[in-house]
């Protein structure tokens, strides 16, 4: 007997969770594709206009403001690394 738990990935993670939910509303693709190995470049295809849209979603979901200064590129390589960017930056604003 198979249910949805066999298509759709399980988030523990709260952050990657909202990342991913993100990335499919600014990709319009479905967020059961995309995991915490996904690679935001070569496997989504973002660009530097999905990554302005994506960073903004977060943003809205978090009620934060990203700090763009600190943004590297490895912050980018995968869902997991962003998610990690994003949980210091939250680490921050509530220091």
């Amino acid at each position: 007997m198979s249910d949805t738990t066999d298509t759709v990935p399980t988030v523990t993670d709260p952050v990657v969770g909202i990342i991913t939910v993100a990335l499919a509303r600014v990709l319009r693709r479905d967020a059961a594709d995309i995991t915490p190995e996904t690679r935001l470049f070569q496997d989504l295809g973002l660009d530097s206009t999905t990554v302005l849209e994506l960073l903004m979603d977060i943003e809205g979901e978090l009620c934060i403001e990203l700090d763009a200064d600190t943004l590297e590129q490895d912050h980018f390589e995968t869902v997991n690394s962003l998610a990690g960017y994003v949980r210091g930056q939250l680490g921050e604003e509530d220091a």
